[in-house]
């Protein structure tokens, strides 16, 4: 099968190449899948770098999100041969290759209709915000909900999440480019926060009460002004440091205004709590059957584009997620 292989730690550029490796060999527990679309994602830079907290050995394949079609299954599995699947292959063996082979716990069924380029795209940013909405905030409807980097991979499953569960949604973003996606994926409020100020827009548009639940993938800065428009109760959601720098959280401050700072470690929930993620799917593709939510699509790449994907992915001027189209 062909696949993208790190033979040396670098920029992705020069660390992927093209390798021809034997077709992985099916293996009791497991689901042999073929490959149709994998997602793209900010750690496989990382992985190619050396810099992610996980260091498979070389040589290795990233890609961590997948979706495709079973062609292997063992005896008494819930899942059958032709069936379409989304899956988290697990390093070394990475989503960027023509067939995997995975733990049948890590593969989730989809729709009919569900688009494999959807199903690539939909696992962890929408698993995560999931679990964060509502495992984490406890939404609840009628609740103001701020959403930053809202045209981004997380940022645009929480604003259409946000809505499913009837809050009142405003997001940030950069650019007016960026602001109309927001709008489009259902904010009821978009913010350029390259133009203003949305902490003197939540108040604004709150009479001065401020956000419940404000969903933070950047922190940094976003974090610390955050901090000046969350409301009563509030619960501060820290989902990710995008901003590049990791904020302080004065205890004094929370304890004054009275709201929380509510760690969001998604991943960890999914090892800690045996069938959790997999209840957060039903959900999900029951909602995504309902119309509430879709992913958000930036641009479908070839398999010998993934370097140049990734690039475009650090730059920070990409939107939704990126896909990658195996052959």
């Amino acid at each position: 099968m062909r696949a993208l292989v790190v033979e040396k730690l670098a920029d992705p550029d020069e660390a992927l190449r093209w390798v021809d490796l034997p077709d992985p060999k099916f293996e009791p527990g497991k689901v042999k899948i073929r490959v149709q679309n994998a997602a793209v994602n900010f750690f496989d830079i990382l992985l190619c770098q050396g810099k992610y907290q996980e260091k498979p050995p070389l040589p290795f394949t990233p890609g961590g999100e997948v979706a495709g079609i079973v062609t292997e299954v063992g005896p008494g599995s819930s899942l059958h041969v032709g069936q379409k699947v989304m899956a988290t292959p697990l390093l070394p063996n990475g989503g960027f290759a023509q067939w995997v082979v995975v733990p049948e716990e890590a593969v989730y069924p989809i729709p009919e209709q569900m688009s494999f380029q959807e199903a690539a795209a939909m696992f962890i940013t929408y698993q995560t915000s999931y679990y964060a909405l509502h495992h984490r905030a406890h939404i609840q409807p009628g609740e103001v909900l701020l959403v930053h980097a809202g045209a981004g991979g997380v940022g645009s499953s929480a604003i259409q999440l946000g809505r499913a569960a009837g809050a009142k949604v405003i997001a940030t973003a950069g650019g007016p480019e960026k602001v109309e996606i927001c709008r489009d994926l259902g904010a009821d409020i978009a913010i350029d926060y390259r133009r203003e100020d949305f902490v003197d827009v939540v108040k604004r548009e709150t009479n001065g009460k401020g956000a419940d639940v404000i969903y933070d993938p950047v922190g940094g800065d976003v974090f610390d002004k955050s901090r000046k428009c969350i409301a009563f109760d509030g619960r501060l959601l820290v989902i990710g440091f995008a901003g590049g720098r990791i904020a302080d959280a004065p205890t004094n401050h929370a304890l004054v205004k009275n709201y929380s700072i509510v760690g969001v470690h998604w991943g960890l929930f999914r090892r800690k709590v045996p069938g959790g993620s997999r209840q957060i799917h039903a959900k999900l593709m029951e909602l995504y059957r309902d119309g509430h939510i879709r992913p958000l699509i930036y641009q479908e790449f070839q398999l010998e584009d993934v370097p140049r994907a990734l690039h475009l992915l650090g730059s920070r001027n990409t939107w939704g997620k990126l896909v990658v189209a195996i052959p």
